[in-house]
């Protein structure tokens, strides 16, 4: 492990000393040695502005695509990595990574064997991970495989969220909603509006929800009800929320959106010249965690005004 103190730095050379030659994410190399490049917030911050930003916290390697972001107790990250094949190859080389929250790898492999793993979320100290088609669980202190949920007719499960005392999980390839109910799963919700569904973020007694094909954000009610936020947003991934209002969207290809109340769309990172991906970005207050499938980064933002 190493740290590097950056004294100057913009937001393309940020992310592109950690890219590789610019490929599509299902098609990159594994990563280069673990290691971890930390900025201060106060070198980075840009000017107070009305719309938000991203200052730069930390950039971190040593992954094998990597694609989904859970928080534990103690702050550190698990990171999923799909590994060396294809997003929807059932190989067995995707793993699950813990990273301190200063960005240094703490376990490489916590846990392995999974075949493509994405989204994940925690509830009641259990980790859920989605896997093509199948929801893997661990236990988040020890590691321990609990009983998989197969999930029939699912295709390509991607993000996971924790909404009203239950689990749900996206599936891109046949734009469903399933919720997870103890041992079994069901489909909440599905329809044409949501081809290519991706993020899912639960908030109080509303879902949010992204998807690629229209690059719309949703709010769904308990009954399904979809409310559009914003559209256009192509590719749209990982959904957060701003503390001080609007939402955080990271569009794959590589780019990431503000969304104000009013549905109004500014781009806050551009990382698609460099071919530097911006996968499901997770929130944590005022933290952004992004993992880079085509760069084998993970990186930490901090957002300001």
């Amino acid at each position: 492990m190493r740290s590097m103190l950056l004294t100057t730095l913009t937001t393309a050379c940020f992310l592109a000393s950690c890219a590789e030659e610019a490929q599509d994410p299902t098609d990159n190399e594994p990563g280069e040695p673990q290691s971890v490049e930390a900025l201060t917030p106060a070198e980075a911050a840009p000017p107070p502005s009305v719309l938000p930003s991203l200052s730069p916290l930390w950039v971190a390697t040593g992954f094998e695509k990597p694609e989904g972001t859970a928080l534990d107790p103690e702050g550190n990250y698990f990171i999923s990595n799909v590994g060396g094949g294809a997003t929807d190859e059932k190989d067995g080389d995707g793993y699950i990574t813990v990273v301190y929250p200063e960005g240094e790898i703490a376990i490489e492999r916590w846990a392995e064997g999974l075949d493509a793993p994405k989204g994940m979320v925690i509830k009641d100290g259990t980790l859920y991970v989605t896997d093509i088609d199948t929801v893997r669980r661990f236990d988040m202190y020890s590691g321990a495989a609990f009983d998989p949920i197969v999930i029939e007719g699912a295709q390509f499960l991607n993000d996971a969220t924790l909404w009203q005392e239950q689990v749900y999980v996206s599936d891109s390839r046949t734009g469903r909603i399933h919720r997870i109910t103890e041992d079994t799963a069901e489909v909440w919700k599905e329809g044409e509006e949501l081809a290519g569904i991706n993020g899912l973020l639960g908030d109080g007694d509303r879902l949010l929800i992204a998807t690629m094909e229209t690059g719309h954000l949703y709010t769904a009610s308990a009954d399904g009800t979809l409310t559009t936020i914003a559209s256009g947003m192509l590719k749209a991934d990982g959904i957060g929320l701003v503390p001080d209002g609007g939402y955080m969207v990271s569009s794959w290809p590589g780019e990431v959106y503000f969304v104000s109340e009013e549905g109004e769309i500014t781009s806050v990172l551009n990382t698609r010249n460099d071919q530097i991906t911006q996968n499901d970005l997770t929130m944590f207050g005022r933290t952004v965690i992004i993992p880079n499938m085509s760069a084998n980064t993970v990186t930490a933002w901090r957002v300001v005004r």
